[in-house]
Parts: structure tokens; sequence; C-alpha cells
């Protein structure tokens, strides 16, 4: 394992390494690359696939490298070559410090820069590429495959406390490597958005902007990718369980199950449902929302959940990984266990027919989020995790 390294005058190069720049894990890999101070950190993204956030990267002067031979499902031969790749660019670029994020990037990638020399290694849980819907031999072997990682692996930075415990738990680390970050909701945006939901004038705005003016009583919404990990078949299942016609079920976000997604919804009841697609104005769109829906399989340290408290709408998620770090039963939102739609639909129906319990909620769950995921706190895990012990003024660690 590498020794503290003190800054030295030139910026130390740093690689993020992530298989596909989208969604929470991407949003969070962008915001700790442009938050870094760049006299300090030169900052470069690796990714196998690009899209808006690499275009958000390029604009804020970050390199973004794709490499199409990083992709999500596990093939050994592109996988392989994938890291023959990897090897050489850590070598030729002399990386000082390799950050990988999210499953395939944090096999290959750490892989890579251990056979490169890389001074150090970092990987960032987003949430674990095993979970309990999984069969066990494979949830074995991946938890096998993050284990052997870890020994090569200088920190460990964990998104949420239950991540973080998980990560003890499972021993995918040294206790002393494992460290807790959060997610990254800043700035003026925010600012604008705190308790938007209360506010009638926002709430139009936001039905608006999704096409909705006039619309039923209450909108359900969810915010994520159309994937398997967000069960969107649940929450279609919830939502005609509702048997509710004059609620309406949204979802922001796109994916590999859009189609899919868009032929169930076609026939999903009574619930009228509209799939509003990927949106940079989420923000704007929460306070349409009377209840805010996570039905996930597993998580990390949900985005979408703490920015639908800091707008003020109340939250029914599935209590899995760090979403108990936002939500705390009867006080800051209700849990369900996941794949349980009845219990989902009973639990959006509570708040829906208790709008003081559901105000009270969302006020607690804004008081616990308002302020707390910052791009300074980020910074300040970034700079000890790639410099530990490092020299770095105040003006570089502190907005």
């Amino acid at each position: 394992m590498s020794e503290p390294r003190v800054h030295t005058g030139r910026p130390i190069r740093v690689a993020n390494v992530i298989t596909r720049l989208e969604g929470g894990a991407g949003a969070l890999a962008l915001h700790g690359a442009v938050a870094m101070d760049p006299a300090v950190f030169g900052m470069t993204i690796i990714t196998g696939s690009g899209g808006v956030l690499a275009d958000q990267a390029r604009a804020a002067g970050i390199e973004v490298i794709v490499e199409p031979l990083l992709r999500r499902p596990i093939a050994p031969h592109s996988d392989l070559a994938a890291g023959r790749r990897l090897t050489a660019l850590f070598a030729r670029r002399k990386f000082d410090v390799v950050h990988t994020h999210t499953a395939k990037a944090g096999v290959v990638g750490r892989a890579a820069a251990r056979r490169a020399g890389v001074p150090r290694i970092v990987h960032t849980y987003h949430g674990f590429p095993f979970h309990q819907f999984q069969p066990a031999l494979r949830r074995g072997a991946y938890v096998a495959v993050e284990r052997r990682l870890g020994r090569s692996t200088d920190v460990v930075l964990c998104v949420g406390d239950a991540v973080a415990a998980e990560a003890a738990r499972r021993r995918l680390a040294q206790p002393s490597r494992i460290v807790t970050t959060g997610v990254v909701v800043d700035g003026p945006a925010v600012e604008d958005a705190a308790m938007s939901a209360r506010s009638p004038i926002a709430r139009a705005r936001a039905r608006t902007l999704l096409g909705l003016p006039g619309a039923p009583a209450a909108i359900v919404g969810v915010v994520g990718r159309l994937t398997k990990q967000k069960a969107p078949e649940d929450f279609l299942a919830a939502m005609a369980m509702l048997d509710r016609p004059d609620t309406l079920a949204v979802w922001v976000g796109s994916g590999e199950l859009s189609d899919r997604i868009a032929r169930l919804a076609e026939r999903s009841g009574p619930t009228r449902v509209v799939l509003a697609g990927e949106r940079s104005d989420v923000l704007e769109l929460l306070p349409a929302f009377d209840v805010f829906a996570l039905p996930s399989l597993y998580e990390g340290l949900p985005t979408a959940v703490v920015e639908a408290m800091i707008c003020g709408v109340p939250v029914v998620a599935s209590a899995v990984n760090a979403v108990y770090d936002l939500v705390t039963p009867g006080e800051t939102g209700l849990l369900v266990p996941p794949r349980r739609p009845a219990e989902l639909a009973a639990s959006i129906r509570y708040l829906l027919d208790s709008p003081e319990t559901a105000s009270r909620m969302a006020a607690a769950a804004h008081a616990r989020v308002s302020g707390r995921y910052t791009a300074a706190a980020l910074r300040a895990a970034l700079t000890s995790a790639y410099l530990p012990g490092a020299a770095v003024s105040d003006a570089a660690a502190v907005p």
C-alpha cells in the first residue's frame, strides 16, 4: 500500500474511472471532479459511455476519455481487453491516483491500476454489486472479488453510513481504510427549491413543466433510471393496487427498461402513468409530487430522496442499504420492504389520506438534510483520500 504523500506543487493527476457516466453514481463522480481545486488536482474522467454528464464535465474543464470496452455486462474477452488498455493508459499518463466508481469499473480499473504501479488506489461504493435478490453463489462470488480487491485499495469511500457498515461487516477492506461520504445536493438551485412543495406557485409550475396543467388531485412520483435495480414494475403494480383514478403516477428518468415499462404502463389499470423521460430540471419538477416513492431493490444513498426531502415532498422508500440514513420510519418518511408492492401502495395511500402527518414528516426530513450534503464536504473527503496528511492550503480545502 502507498505511503502518505505531501502536495509538492504540481497538480496531482487523478483518474476517475466509471463504467457509465450517468445516474446518481455518475453525477457524484462528476461533482467530485469539479469540486477539486485545479491548482492542486488535475482531474480526468475515464468512462465507457458519455452523454449529458460527459458534456457537463468537458464544459467545466474536466478531461473526459471514453473507453468503449468498459461496459457494464460481464464479458470476459472485452473486460480483459479493457484492463490491458487501462493499464497502458495509467502507465503512459503516470496518474498519481486512480479512483474507481461502480462495480465493473471498480474491478477492471483497480486491477489495471495495480498492474500499472499507480501509487494510490481509491474506490467508491455507491452501493454494492451484490444484494439479497441474487442467487447465493453469485452473491458470494461478488463478495469474494470485492474482498480481494480491497487488499490493494488504499481508501474505500462509502456513500452513506449503512453502506460503510456493510463494507466493514463483509470485510471488504480493513476498517481503517473505510470512510463514509455523502452525495452532493448543493448550490443556488437547492436554496430556491427548499420546501417548494408547499408553494402553490412552485407546484403549479412543476405540473406545467411536466405537461400536466389541471392534473388529478394527487401525483405520486419517482425519479430514477428505468433499470432492474429501481424496480419500476413494482411501482406500477403498487399504483394499480392503489386503485385511485384521481391519482397520477409519474416516473422521471430513462434506461434500458424504457420500452418494457412503456408497454406495461399502457395497461396499468385505473391509475394513469406518465413516463417523463430523462430531465435535467428535477428540483423544479419535484414540487409537483404529493408523495415521492423509491421502490428500489438496492441502493446507496439516493440523491433523489435527498432532493425530494429538500423540496418538502413526503417520502416512501424501500428499506435497503443507506436509505436508512435518510428515512427514519414515522419521523422523516415511511419504509417498506423491497419487492412488496402491496405494502408500498398501502404506505402511499396512508400519506395521501393523512396530509397533516405527511407534512410533519416532510418538514422533519427537510431539517435533517438541509445544508448537509455539500460540495465542500465531498471535496474535504476526496482531498484526504487522495493526499492523506497532505499540506494542502486552506484555500484548496474549503470554498
